[in-house]
């Protein structure tokens, strides 16, 4: 097996390979898995945030006296907690703490609006709520909460809370400094961890099962309310293992970086998976191009786990790029369909030596069914996205008579291995929808497999339009308005229309680069693909509306249908 240095040198590096005869299947719980790193290296630096870097014995001190908090204020194993809070350690330390004390934890987008959070609080069934105190020019957590359930304003005792809407939420804890109608203050969560030993800690830990659910993750997907993904602790643990020890070889001295929000599958599992190798995790609250060009170099970042497009693109067009030094980088991925060539060459200039991976997955598999690795042909991590992860198979299937299809043709991709979730909570209509009996889960995404056995992704089956009868993939029609240098990026939905049933509809975010008018592009589009797949309207946006890292589509749509009067 092979692994490039650069694009024109090939070295053999046999102990980046992976070798399934090797491979030793050796999970533990969550909150093992910190304590296993500390008990190795305990002086050694966990993670790295603008504000604050710990070691592993400070964040695993921390992390006791918040487990013994959570107990103290009546948390059991089983309880679903939700974290409110920004990505930070102190996300993380309360990620743990939960874990510890064989608690659920509920990741709770920091940018959901009040009627998000408290149609999660419900669907969720939480018990308590994490949060902090410190607001900033993107959040105010209190705030947000406090408007979300107006009853809070008349609570006496935060430790007697009664909130009619949701009957299970008993506690609401607000670290840092400050006070808060409803909520139990810092001091008042010190208190409680006075009333829990360690050694209580230890013994709900030791109790944690690997088939217990670790965390609940809402999707964003297209429909207005998400569903709750239950995850295990075999599922979420062995996935970072599995990535982290096989496919990408990390080594106890990767530093990995990622500007994911860590209530993102994508970000926690390569913050567990550095954990895992006993290595150091570098983030920060809130993606920023400039800081994150700082931080890759003077942290010598080995790892860049950055997936969506908008990111790498911010960062290539930030001013500070071409004097940033990426030498420290090692492997980068993507989850780009196929990488746009500008970004591709980009990277190909700035890290040579780095090896990119393209990768494809999904909350509903704890995060990346395939994946590149170091015996692949290195291009193909700017083509393709990877093949399937060690005990995860995939299939492309016929929709219409259900036959598994061969190479190069394209149907739904389904997925079955240990990753996956265990259902869809509080909604076993979805769940039977998504899990067959076999235990086969329908991604809803269109794929195909090519000839040397690597993913490609073509788009979403309900992105897919019907416009006169005829299919049309909106990635399609996004790929090619994201040809044009004036285009940055492009979002395709489809409108209802009384004739066609469908027709597509475009949204624009320009690059800066030349002028560009909706006549211009669709003269451009109608060049090279068939007409019934031109966008009829085209909109030009600033800004996208967003879920922790997806664009959500179903606003955009109803945005447009809304100006044009249009009805389903």
């Amino acid at each position: 097996m092979t692994i490039y240095k650069s694009l024109t040198e090939k070295i053999l590096v046999s102990d980046k390979s992976e070798n399934s005869a090797r491979m030793r299947i050796s999970v533990s719980p969550l909150a093992d898995m910190l304590l296993k790193a500390w008990d190795i290296s305990p002086e050694k630096e966990a993670f790295v945030f603008p504000d604050a870097r710990k070691s592993y014995d400070t964040v695993v001190q921390s992390v006791f006296q918040r487990a013994r908090g959570l107990i103290g204020l009546g948390i059991k194993p089983g309880d679903h907690v939700g974290i409110l809070l920004p990505s930070g350690i102190e996300f993380v330390e309360t990620l743990f703490a939960v874990a510890m004390v064989g608690g659920v934890s509920v990741l709770m987008n920091s940018r959901y609006r009040a009627p998000e959070v408290a149609y999660v609080t419900e669907n969720a069934d939480l018990v308590a709520i994490i949060t902090n105190s410190e607001a900033d020019e993107f959040v105010d957590f209190v705030a947000r909460l406090s408007e979300a359930f107006p009853e809070l304003a008349s609570v006496k005792d935060p430790m007697d809370l009664s909130l009619a809407a949701v009957p299970k939420l008993s506690r609401l804890v607000l670290h840092g400094g400050k006070k808060a109608a409803g909520f139990i203050d810092q001091a008042g969560f010190d208190n409680a961890a006075q009333a829990a030993s360690e050694d209580a800690v230890h013994a709900t830990r030791l109790g944690v099962r690997l088939r217990d659910t670790c965390m609940i993750l809402y999707t964003s997907g297209t429909s207005a309310n998400p569903k709750g993904c239950l995850l295990s602790h075999e599922a979420i643990c062995r996935e970072a293992s599995n990535l982290a020890r096989n496919r990408w070889a990390f080594s106890s001295d990767e530093r990995v970086w990622s500007p994911m929000p860590l209530f993102h599958i994508a970000a926690m599992l390569s913050m567990i998976g550095a954990i895992e190798v006993g290595g150091t995790f570098i983030g920060q609250p809130h993606f920023d191009a400039g800081e994150s060009l700082r931080q890759i170099e003077a942290e010598k970042a080995s790892m860049l786990f950055l997936p969506f497009v908008t990111f790498h693109q911010a960062m290539i067009a930030h001013p500070d790029w071409d004097k940033t030094d990426m030498s420290s980088v090692r492997l980068m991925n993507s989850c780009f369909s196929q990488m746009p060539k500008e970004v591709g060459n980009a990277y190909r200039a700035k890290a040579p030596d780095a090896l990119q991976v393209g990768t494809y997955g999904m909350t509903e598999a704890s995060g990346i069914v395939t994946t590149g690795g170091y015996d692949m042909d290195p291009e193909m991590g700017f083509q393709a996205l990877g093949y399937p992860m060690a005990g995860v198979s995939i299939n492309i299937v016929d929709l219409e008579n259900g036959q598994i299809l061969p190479a190069g043709e394209r149907g739904e991709i389904w997925i079955k291995g240990y990753c996956l979730l265990d259902r869809y909570y509080r909604d076993p209509e979805k769940t039977a929808e998504a899990l067959n009996e076999d235990g086969w889960y329908r991604s809803g995404d269109i794929g195909s497999i090519e000839q040397n056995g690597h993913l490609l992704f073509h788009g979403r089956f309900k992105d897919m339009l019907k416009v006169g009868g005829e299919n049309v993939a909106a990635a399609e029609v996004e790929a090619v308005l994201a040809a044009h240098e004036g285009v940055q990026l492009a979002q395709v939905v489809g409108l209802p229309d009384a004739r066609l049933a469908e027709i597509p509809a475009a949204f624009i975010e320009r690059s800066g680069k030349c002028d560009v008018s909706e006549e211009e592009l669709l003269g451009f589009v109608k060049e090279r693909i068939a007409s019934f797949k031109v966008p009829r309207h085209i909109r030009f946006v600033d800004e996208w509306p967003m879920s922790a890292s997806k664009i959500q589509k179903f606003k955009l749509r109803q945005q447009l249908m809304t100006e044009l009067d249009l009805a389903d």
